[in-house]
């Protein structure tokens, strides 16, 4: 079944799902006339995508006192679309794991030729979604399950092998006098990501800019733009363009 198809199937099982309150996997498996083992992969990626929740034998719609996440979703998807207007038809690019950057993924279905590599799981497997099918490459190494992507010396030898038009990395705070900051001890790897692009942006909410963590990740001479939305302070953003950094801010109204 063509991904056209499979979109069509998603779309039509969360309208039902939206509808009756819930679904069994064998109900929706016998009305849509495919295997079991597809109506789960069909839920597991519309859970991904904050669509429903799935429960033993089937799913059910999202909870409202989680409807509140959707203006953060929207935010996340502002900002994947005015990174993705950074890209190329053709460009090669590194995606670094978190929820952020995957907001990136929905908008590249219009790009043709790309080559896209990543550390994570979770962006690999809506990169395989696409119809566009991006040449999709990973970085391999050392599992982390709290992250859900590849680390390590291994990880961080395979990107060396490569040479990237743009790198598209994360931040849980940016921190004014130093530079971009996480949580994640493990952080060679984004740097790693950095040195072998061209281009380095980093996308990150504005309720993160002025945020200080202890863990540096890249260093202000370590990217170029950073991609945020309208909330962030006009003089915050007057701070950051006069270390040099291109400031883009999406708009998730």
């Amino acid at each position: 079944m063509s991904k056209r198809n499979t979109q069509q199937r998603r779309h039509q099982i969360l309208s039902l799902i939206n509808e009756a309150g819930e679904a069994s996997v064998e109900e929706l498996a016998r009305q849509f006339e495919t295997s079991e083992v597809t109506i789960r992969k069909d839920l597991a990626a519309m859970e991904d995508s904050g669509l429903l929740l799935r429960r033993h034998g089937g799913a059910i719609p999202l909870p409202r006192e989680l409807m509140a996440e959707d203006t953060l979703s929207q935010t996340k998807r502002a900002i994947g679309r005015a990174a993705a207007g950074l890209i190329r038809d053709h460009n090669r690019i590194v995606i670094d794991y978190g929820r952020t950057t995957t907001g990136l993924i929905p908008e590249l279905n219009h790009k043709r030729g790309l080559v896209v590599m990543t550390n994570s799981l979770h962006v690999a497997n809506q990169l395989r979604e696409l119809e566009n099918e991006p040449t999709l490459l990973m970085t391999g190494g050392t599992w982390d399950p709290h992250f859900e992507a590849f680390q390590g010396q291994v990880a961080e030898q395979v990107l060396r092998g490569y040479d990237f038009d743009q790198a598209f990395i994360g931040a849980d705070g940016i921190d004014l006098d130093r530079g971009t900051c996480t949580f994640n001890e493990q952080i060679g790897l984004s740097r790693v990501m950095a040195d072998v692009a061209r281009e380095v942006i980093v996308m990150a909410e504005s309720s993160k800019v002025g945020r200080r963590i202890p863990n540096l990740e890249l260093s202000w001479e370590m990217f170029g733009t950073l991609v945020t939305d309208s909330g962030i302070e006009d003089k915050t953003c007057a701070q950051l363009e006069s270390r040099g950094l291109r400031v883009i801010c999406a708009d998730a109204k």
